[in-house]
Order: C-alpha cells, then sequence, then structure tokens
C-alpha cells in the first residue's frame, strides 16, 4: 500500500512585532554630508520618515521632532566625521545616542536607500540588536581631539623634514651623513645660515654643536653643495613651514596642559603618593615638555607610567582613547577584544579554522603594539616573554601577544589600582623554565619514563621511578 504524501507546511515567519520591544521609543539616523534620513515608530507621525539637512538650526529642528515624537533613544552608524555635530546635540538634549559600527549591520539584498537604512537602523534599535561603539567621557574626548591633532602636526612635520633633506640632496648638501638630525642643534643653525645666504662651508662648519660627533673637516666636506636658488627657495619654503608647525605644537601642547590641569582638579586628590619615575625626567623628542605624571595621577589615582613600555606621553595618549572608567567594559577578556588584541576564533562543526585577530585602526592597540615594540631589548619580564613569543611564533605575532599582556596590566592597574613591580627577565625566564620542567614530569611519568638531570643523573623532584 502506497504511504500518503506528506503534506509540507512551511514555517511562519516572525514578524517582527511579536519579537519583543526593548527600546519602543528608538529612532534610526542615516547620516550623510548633506543631509540626515531620521526614522521614528511608524504610530509617532504621519511621517515616520523625514529628512534633515546638516546645517545646526536643522539640526536643532530634528531634535525638537524627536521630542514631540517621544522618542528617547537614537541609533546611528559611524560614517566619516557626519555623525559628530548631530551626536553632540543629541546627547546634549537628553536623548541616549547608541553609535554603531556599519560593518555589523547586514542589510537584506536590494534594500539599499538611505530611506531604508534608517528604518533599518530604527528596527534594529526596538528589537534591542544593537551594540554601541565605544566612546568615552566628554572631558576625555576633548583631551582625545587635542591629542589627535597633535600626532598629526607630528606626521606633517615628519614630512616637510623628508621635503628639506631632499632639497640639501639636490645641492649635493650631504648634512644628514654628518648629522644625526638635520632639525637638531647643529643642523638647525646650519639651515638657517644656508637660507640668509650663507655659502661658505668653513662659516657654515662654525655652527658645530660640541656634541656633534662630526668633526669639523667632516662638515666642510658636507657642507661643499651647488646652491642652486631654485633649491635654496624650497629649502627656505619648508623651513618656514618646520617653524610654524613648531609654533602650533607649543600652542597645542599648553591648550593640553591647561586641560589636564581642568580634569585633575575635579577629582578628589589620590590617597596614594606618585611613585618615583623609573626613567629621566626629560621628556623626548616630540613630547611634550611639561610635566605630564603629576596630572594623571590626580585624575587616575594610579601611575602607568610604571609599566614597562608605558612612558607619561604614552600613558597620555592612552588614557585619551579608553578614558578612566574601566567599567565599561565588564572583564579584562572584553577589554582586549574591544582592542582588537585578543584572538578572533572562528569556529564551525567543533573546528578551529581561524584564530586570527582582527584587523582595526584602534588607536590605543596601536599605541600599545609600539610600547610591545620597545620592550624586545629590555631586560625586564615583558622582554623575556616577548623574546621567547618572537623564537617560537615570529615578531608580529609577538607583538600583538605581548600588546595584549599590556592591555591586561593597564586594565587591572586602572581598575583594581594594582601596582605594578617589574620581576625581571631572570625571575621569568626561571619561572618559564620551572612550568616547562613540570610539564616534561608528567609527560615522562603519564609514558612510563622517568625524568632526571643531565649533569647529575639524578630523578628530577616529583619523577616515579
Amino acid at each position: 500500500m502506497q504511504r500518503p504524501r506528506r503534506r509540507h507546511v512551511p514555517t511562519p515567519r516572525v514578524s517582527p512585532s511579536v519579537l519583543e520591544h526593548l527600546n519602543p521609543h528608538a529612532a534610526g539616523i542615516d547620516c550623510g554630508s548633506a543631509e540626515h534620513f531620521v526614522a521614528v515608530p511608524a504610530d509617532r507621525d504621519p511621517t515616520p520618515v523625514r529628512s534633515f539637512a546638516t546645517f545646526t538650526g536643522d539640526l536643532q529642528r530634528l531634535a525638537d521632532w524627536l521630542t514631540a515624537c517621544r522618542v528617547t533613544h537614537v541609533a546611528m552608524e559611524a560614517t566619516g566625521v557626519y555623525w559628530i555635530p548631530i551626536f553632540e546635540i543629541l546627547e546634549a538634549r537628553g536623548f541616549t545616542v547608541v553609535l554603531v559600527n556599519a560593518r555589523h549591520i547586514k542589510h537584506v539584498h536590494g534594500r539599499k536607500s538611505d530611506v531604508a537604512d534608517c528604518e533599518w537602523l530604527r528596527d534594529l534599535h526596538i528589537l534591542g540588536l544593537l551594540h554601541g561603539s565605544f566612546r568615552p567621557a566628554d572631558d576625555i574626548v576633548t583631551l582625545r581631539a587635542y591629542l589627535r591633532h597633535r600626532a598629526t602636526l607630528i606626521e606633517s612635520t615628519g614630512a616637510i623634514i623628508q621635503r628639506m633633506q631632499k632639497a640639501l640632496v639636490q645641492m649635493n648638501v650631504q648634512l644628514p651623513l654628518v648629522v644625526s638630525d638635520i632639525t637638531g642643534v647643529t643642523g638647525l643653525r646650519i639651515l638657517r645660515d644656508i637660507v640668509a645666504g650663507q655659502r661658505d662651508p668653513h662659516h657654515l662648519a662654525q655652527h658645530r654643536d660640541r656634541r656633534c660627533h662630526a668633526s669639523e673637516t667632516e662638515l666642510v666636506a658636507a657642507l661643499t653643495g651647488n646652491y642652486r636658488p631654485e633649491h635654496v627657495f624650497v629649502l627656505q619654503q619648508n623651513l618656514e613651514i618646520f617653524d610654524m608647525y613648531q609654533r602650533q605644537l607649543t600652542a597645542g601642547d599648553a591648550a593640553i596642559e591647561r586641560h589636564l590641569q581642568q580634569l585633575s582638579a575635579r577629582v578628589a586628590a589620590p590617597t596614594t603618593a606618585l611613585p618615583p619615575a623609573r626613567r629621566r625626567a626629560h621628556p623626548r623628542d616630540n613630547e611634550p615638555q611639561f610635566d605630564i605624571r603629576t596630572p594623571l595621577h590626580q585624575l587616575t589615582g594610579v601611575d602607568l607610567s610604571q609599566i614597562d613600555g608605558i612612558g607619561p606621553y604614552r600613558a597620555l595618549r592612552l588614557l585619551s582613547e579608553i578614558g578612566t572608567d574601566m567599567t565599561r567594559w565588564p572583564t579584562e577578556q572584553q577589554f582586549t577584544s574591544w582592542l582588537t588584541l585578543a584572538p578572533n576564533n572562528r569556529i564551525s562543526g567543533g573546528r578551529l579554522l581561524s584564530s586570527r585577530t582582527q584587523p582595526s585602526a584602534n588607536r590605543a592597540a596601536a599605541t600599545l603594539r609600539l610600547a610591545a615594540m620597545t620592550l624586545s631589548r629590555t631586560q625586564t619580564a615583558l622582554g623575556a616573554f616577548y623574546r621567547r613569543l618572537a623564537f617560537r611564533i615570529g615578531k608580529a605575532k609577538a607583538i600583538t601577544a605581548t600588546a595584549r599582556k599590556l592591555a591586561i596590566l593597564v586594565y587591572r592597574t586602572l581598575k583594581d589600582h594594582l601596582v605594578y613591580a617589574d620581576p625581571g627577565a631572570d625571575a621569568y625566564d626561571a619561572q618559564h623554565r620551572a612550568h616547562v620542567v613540570r610539564r616534561l614530569r608528567q609527560r615522562a611519568t603519564h609514558l612510563g619514563f622517568d625524568l632526571v638531570t643531565r649533569a647529575t643523573g639524578e630523578l628530577v623532584e616529583g619523577t616515579v621511578s
């Protein structure tokens, strides 16, 4: 007897209206350079999707319309820098604003438009499916803007120095070969004299600083060149730009110092005294020339510069990116994951397909990677950790692993007021050797062998004969 065919009953699709609305008063904004598209719940206005120009008056009217529609939560994509003005205006008006990574929002195929974007953001945020990107407190955002601008000035200064070197080479003035830094004391004196019209190499060599390694004879040979007027003109123009950048850096450092003092004055005095500096107090080149450790200690209650690889200026840049409130990340694992320093495990069918870290432009992670690179030749525990991993898995992965360890130390220092003390490279090597011996002893016992010391022939402690 033939069995009757079973009728296929399609699975009913779950309507979004059936799902729990975690943020029923939510709106979505698709940000653009000329206009923003805004979508509110359909029952709040006869025209639930509207567009607003990006002028400040229009942004204020946008906020008024959201208030009239009884919206309390707003989601928007992080599109370039166009989101910053509307984010700050809405946050100041009391809205709970969520900034969303555009890569985390996938649209249905064939529904890509500005209107669909804002509606999609609204629907996802109503259902509570969006996770906001990290943005520090407003005072820290101000500090971050100052320091990012300072980094841009330093990068631009580096490009100008390269152009001055190119002009010197075109004149066959081999100053970069005898002077380590053409913008140092000796280099700048010579450059300004060349721009002023001096061509005599013996006269130019008189600007030699006593700390200069090159002799006066070597300077004379290097400064004998073909001073064509077009190359001197280019050198003069770039030297003027270099001086302008130096003035801007000085003004920027003054603004950073004032803001740091304002931030530190708003918090209570720390319960512990500022520990002695581990390194020389004189700042390095391209670093601010004012005291950084004291206001940072006042602000955080700890001294991040006690951690190997993190100096005062690097600690300042790090805090400007992550802030001082570590409760934004409940665990250190979440903190390292946000930094994209943790392995991104891709598992399918019970198999680990990949564990590479995600590519990211996170500036805090870049700062920690630079700190990890400086530890390669230090006789510290972190330096020994880096060298061991670099030998085993390569320098690139060792830098990432060391940066992750530094991130954990920073997290614990800021959250739990950890007082870091470096045990030293020898202590780390001894601890690692004890760990390896313990694993070998366990392995030998499991296989039925004895682990003996080659020099004495005695059994290693703990081995069962």
